[in-house]
């Protein structure tokens, strides 16, 4: 059976108070950060070669469709060519393995 006793602020006060673990970030807001990022955005992708470089997967994409799960990708020599996405967007992650 369990204990029908009050609990009292005494007990309360005793208990030890454990830091939030799980969301540091929790109900804080986005902040300023994402603002400005927001800006250089929208400055870096209205540069005219940025556009030129979309325009050029658009072509691709409209002259020889990708299979569904598939992105067209630049090789090195600059052919685009089909690529799983999965593989396409790892390549660029921050804080991947350069094995």
């Amino acid at each position: 059976m369990r204990n029908k006793s009050k609990v009292t602020e005494a007990d309360i006060r005793r208990v030890k108070r454990m830091p939030q673990r799980r969301n540091g970030l929790a109900g804080k807001g986005k902040g300023k950060s994402s603002a400005r990022k927001l800006l250089y955005d929208a400055a870096y992708n209205s540069k005219p070669d940025r556009k030129k470089y979309r325009a050029k997967l658009q072509k691709a994409r409209r002259a020889s469709p990708a299979p569904k799960g598939y992105d067209k990708s630049h090789t090195k020599k600059g052919k685009i060519v089909n690529e799983r996405a999965s593989t396409n967007r790892a390549r660029n992650k921050p804080g991947r393995s350069l094995k």
